[in-house]
């Protein structure tokens, strides 16, 4: 049975793994127009404008580039106890930490492909220091001076050896609502989105291919325009970032896109979703067949054309 929508309120934040401290928090604050918030230890805590909350991202350093955790804030004390429970009904093993700065107890699970989640409802406030102040009372932040200045993290993209497990344990354990899917001719479910809001998505499953556990597709923020993603193509250009792909529109979601590897080695998406809100209580699941899918994922680019032959996840 899948739980009522609202125990869990949104994403939270994401924590990444980077070679490359320095260079990392550089990207993120002077193209991305992060704030930085504090350091502690090997992790450097990062905020983007309009959170409302102490940080949107944790850079943390490591051997290799990865997807560290992923933070859900539940909507109440009651609601993340029925969460934990059922994390716990489910038989995957978590435990209580308090160990970010301005977030109160979380609980560390995980998916069925062991991507860490951390569960929480204590959370601090940010009050912006006076040389950040914003000129509307209703707004954490200023809007930064430089950079591209994303407002949010958006989503977080998983890649997983089994999407549809994945899937069906946010969907019935958490009270995700599955919004748009990639069904192969084989049946196989090679792709999912879900929310935990009126946003069309939260967090995503991808294939993946390697047959790996626990890996990162892309974590992704938005942008208050599409200009803001035309923008950044030319920041990253001059400023030697990586551009994958992109600006483009999604098929699937209907996102305007731009994908690039921050200096650590992680794929980073800007991404503009419009106003397209998921409004319908009764949303149907949306899918999508594999001929569909060959036709293009954005604006017709023909970036996969089979998943058997090329063994390629979906970039959405």
């Amino acid at each position: 049975m899948t739980p009522p929508l609202g125990d869990i309120a949104h994403l939270g934040h994401v924590e990444l793994l980077t070679p490359d401290v320095d260079s990392s928090v550089r990207f993120f604050t002077e193209i991305l127009g992060l704030t930085e918030n504090g350091r502690s230890g090997d992790s450097v805590y990062l905020r983007t404008f309009d959170d409302y909350e102490h940080h949107s991202l944790v850079l943390t350093a490591a051997d290799r580039p990865g997807l560290r955790r992923t933070s859900l804030r539940a909507s109440s004390e009651e609601a993340l106890r029925r969460r934990v429970a059922a994390s716990e009904e489910a038989g995957l093993e978590g435990r209580w930490v308090e160990d970010e700065p301005g977030i109160g107890p979380m609980y560390l699970t995980t998916d069925r492909d062991d991507h860490e989640l951390a569960l929480y409802y204590e959370t601090e406030w940010y009050q912006a220091p006076p040389e950040l102040r914003p000129g509307l009372k209703n707004q954490p932040q200023a809007k930064p001076r430089q950079g591209v200045g994303v407002r949010r993290l958006d989503h977080v993209n998983f890649l997983a050896r089994d999407v549809a497990a994945n899937a069906d344990h946010v969907q019935h354990v958490l009270g995700a609502r599955p919004t748009e899917q990639i069904q192969l001719d084989d049946g196989t479910i090679g792709a999912k989105w879900l929310t935990f809001t009126n946003k069309s998505y939260d967090l995503v499953y991808t294939s993946d291919w390697t047959g790996s556990r626990g890996r990162l597709h892309h974590i992704a923020f938005a942008t208050d325009t599409r200009e803001d993603i035309l923008r950044a193509a030319d920041l990253c250009l001059d400023n030697d970032v990586f551009i994958e792909t992109g600006p483009h529109k999604h098929a699937i979601q209907q996102t305007f896109f731009l994908y690039v590897y921050e200096p650590g080695g992680n794929r980073i998406e800007l991404c503009n979703p419009l106003t397209r809100l998921v409004l319908a209580p009764d949303w149907p699941l949306i899918t999508w067949t594999e001929a569909e899918r060959s036709k293009g994922q954005a604006w017709g680019l023909k970036t996969i054309e089979s998943f058997h032959t090329h063994g390629t996840p979906p970039v959405e």
